[in-house]
Parts: C-alpha cells; sequence; structure tokens
C-alpha cells in the first residue's frame, strides 16, 4: 500500500482525512448527506479528487477552538523544507483550494533559488524507497555537489516536510544539498513499514539507505568523497552501521552520529534502553544472534579490527580474520552529552575509543568527538547550547566535504 492515514478532522458537513500518499499529504474531503444517510468523496473546484500539496510541503486542517458544528470553516497549517510555519483560513466546501492569510513566522533563511524533489529508488529486495531532495535550481550533475542525507528508519517515525532554520542558513544557504530518505521502520506507509525493519530484520533500513546513497552516486547528484550521512538516536545506530557495513562505509566521506546507540549487546542495561526490546530484540536471548550482525561496536572490534570476543561464558576467544581488511573509517563526528537520559554517553565513548586507539590513524584518519555536559537526549540544554552544537556539525561537514569548492 503507498497511503496511510495520519488524521482526520470534522466541520458542520465534512469529515476532512488526512493522507499521506508516497510520503506527500493530500487532503480528502467527505460530504455528509442527511437525506440518503451517506458519506461521497468530493471534487474539488479545478475536478481533482483531493487536496493534493506541493512536493516538500505539509498541511494540517482543524476546528481547533471553534464550534466544529457551526459550520465548514478551518484553520489551515502549513510548512515545509522551504516554507515557514504559517496559518491560514480555509473552508472544506472548496476543497481549502482557496484560502485567507492570517499570520507566518518570519523566514530564517534565504530561499531564493532553492527547489526540493522527491525521487525513489530500488532496495536490494525489491522496496521502492522514496528520498527528498533540498537543493539549487540550477546546479550541476558532474558529482562535485555536497550532499547530507539524513534519516531515521524506527520506531514508527516518520520523516515528513518541515522547516528547519538551522538546516537552512547551516547548510543550503551555504551551497549544501539534504536528502531525506524515507527508508523502512518509520510510519510513513503505515504499521507494515515500521514492522518490515523490526529485530531480526532491521538491516532492511541499512540497505534501503545504501540503496538511496548509491542513487544519489550514479545520478551525478553526487560523488563517496562529497557525500555524508547523519543521524541521531536509533538514526545514530543507523549511522554506526554505515559506516562499518562493507558496502555503506564505501559509499560515504563523512558522517555525523548523534547520541547514538551502538553497543547491541548492552543497551539493554543501560538507561532506558530495555523498553527498546519490542523494537530491537533482547540481546540476552536467541535474539544476541541477529543484534551482534548490526551491533556497530561489535562490527568494529571483532568484524573489521580482529579483536578478539568474549562468548556468552565471559571466555574470551582467539583474533580472527578481518572481514574487511581493506575498511577505511569515513571522516566522522560523535556527538552526545554526559546527561543524556535515554541513551548513555558510553555507546559513543567506547566506539570513539576503539577508532581512535585501535583502528588508529591509518583506518580511521579523522574521528572528533564533542559532549555537552548538559542537555538531555537532545544533546544540548538551551537555544545557545543547540546553536554551537550545530554550527560544530555544519562546519565539521563543511571541511569534510569540501563545501566551498563545490
Amino acid at each position: 500500500l503507498s497511503r496511510s492515514l495520519s488524521s482526520s478532522t470534522e466541520t458542520k458537513d465534512y469529515i476532512i482525512l488526512k493522507i499521506l500518499e508516497d510520503v506527500r499529504t493530500k487532503l480528502e474531503f467527505w460530504k455528509y448527506c442527511s437525506e440518503t444517510q451517506s458519506w461521497s468523496k468530493q471534487l474539488c473546484s479545478d475536478g481533482e479528487e483531493d487536496g493534493s500539496i506541493p512536493v516538500g510541503q505539509d498541511v494540517a486542517v482543524s476546528s481547533h477552538c471553534r464550534n466544529s458544528e457551526a459550520d465548514n470553516t478551518l484553520w489551515l497549517w502549513r510548512d515545509g523544507y522551504l516554507v515557514p510555519d504559517t496559518l491560514e483560513i480555509a473552508t472544506a466546501e472548496d476543497c481549502c483550494k482557496s484560502t485567507e492569510f492570517i499570520k507566518a513566522k518570519p523566514a530564517m533563511f534565504n530561499a531564493d533559488g532553492l527547489i526540493v524533489e522527491q525521487h525513489f529508488t530500488t532496495s536490494k529486495d525489491g522496496t521502492r524507497i522514496p528520498y527528498f531532495v533540498m537543493r539549487k535550481k540550477d546546479l550541476k550533475m558532474d558529482g562535485s555537489n555536497a550532499v547530507l542525507l539524513d534519516a531515521y528508519g524506527g520506531f514508527e517515525i516518520s520523516l515528513l516536510p518541515g522547516y528547519s532554520a538551522g538546516v537552512g542558513a547551516g547548510w543550503l544557504e551555504r551551497g549544501g544539498i539534504k536528502v531525506i530518505a524515507n527508508i523502512r521502520g518509520g510510519g510513513e506507509y503505515g504499521p507494515t513499514w515500521h514492522q518490515a525493519a523490526l529485530k531480526s530484520k532491521r538491516y532492511k533500513c541499512f540497505e534501503d539507505i545504501e540503496a538511496v546513497a548509491q542513487a544519489l552516486i550514479d545520478s551525478g547528484l553526487t560523488s563517496r568523497e562529497k557525500l555524508a550521512c547523519i543521524g541521531g538516536s536509533n538514526g545514530g545506530l543507523l549511522v554506526g552501521n554505515l559506516i562499518t557495513r562493507p558496502i555503506a562505509s564505501s559509499l560515504f566521506g563523512a558522517a555525523v552520529c548523534q547520541v547514538p546507540l551502538l553497543d547491541m549487546k548492552r543497551y539493554n542495561k543501560l538507561l532506558a534502553g530495555a523498553s527498546w526490546m519490542g523494537e530491537y530484540g533482547n540481546p540476552d536471548t536467541e535474539d544476541w544472534k541477529f543484534l551482534r550482525n548490526h551491533s556497530p561496536y561489535h562490527l568494529l572490534r571483532h568484524d573489521i579490527l580482529s579483536k578478539p570476543e568474549m562468548d556468552d561464558n565471559g571466555v574470551l576467544g582467539e583474533p580472527t580474520e578481518s572481514t574487511n581488511p581493506d575498511w577505511k573509517c569515513p571522516k566522522t563526528l560523535f556527538t552526545t552529552s554526559t546527561r543524556d537520559d535515554r541513551v548513555h554517553p558510553g555507546h559513543a565513548r567506547k566506539m570513539v575509543a576503539s577508532l581512535l586507539e585501535e583502528a588508529g590513524k591509518e583506518k580511521a584518519p579523522t574521528v572528533l568527538y564533542w559532549e555537552n555536559t548538559e542537555g538531555g537526549h537532545g544533546g544540548a540544554a538551551d537555544n545557545s547550547q543547540r546553536a554551537h552544537m550545530w554550527a560544530l556539525t555544519y562546519n565539521f561537514l563543511a571541511q569534510a566535504l569540501d563545501l566551498e569548492s563545490s
């Protein structure tokens, strides 16, 4: 299925359904006829069956603080990757085609000359994966563009269009390209999209992001040296796998790994980790057999660097041959918080220690680490700290991908 229901709103004569169709918002308007006691789907004034929203934008409608039984008037909130939050008044009677502007937040970056596109690529098992691209309209497709690929892939969380001043001012205005991949594990296509990457099937979301990265390179939009990945929390687990998996680590020139889960053997014993076993599995059971395959800390130390591994009885085994002797870590920035109450900072600390002390400069030439002593799972306690964290992140990426020469 390519559709999922996001929400519904009622007015005097209508029910409005907000539907995600291939990660694009559509509004469907159903009118109630009291004579026949039935509902009929309404055609818009231009003959369309629903209210299609431009690529890269999102809308929400509501009768909030209004008597929904009085009329068919609605509040309409609009935003998008390039559109700041805007409040309008609309009516269900014309499918919200004509609106009255009320107010909007100020634009925090210059979006002139920027466009949003949606593309699809095919994952390893044939599944169609959507992704959004924010870029300058007139760029050259010669592989020289600095691209930042973002994804999450877990807990049925959908990555939908939304305005970010930080992305705009810190990356897009400087000439960078931002890509959002709607990989499995999220909720973009409903519960089945989430369940497709649960527990033993977690590898599916890694294959999805590898497919998107390869598509970006094959299209000429970027190249390995100019492509970076970023993710936090569960997205940090994703990035941890991308820098250690044989295919993915050869696709990216840089990575930003934020408040990550990286040791999947002990994650359930640290802070809130036990509450996520429904998503990942229980490493103290037979689940460890599949969890081991996507535990970045173990992939690095034992599979790549051939360090002895402890067995279930606490006995240290013998070193084995590296599964990827030619592996080289992309330039990577790890960020975390001492006071993270969800993902323990020990995940990032021990991964960085292994990269610096065991992999060394030859295999991991650029590994940076920043730990804020305040904040929580967001990595910052206030807007000042948040601005500092993102300034560090985007400046690292600009240097790692040589953005100024793009």
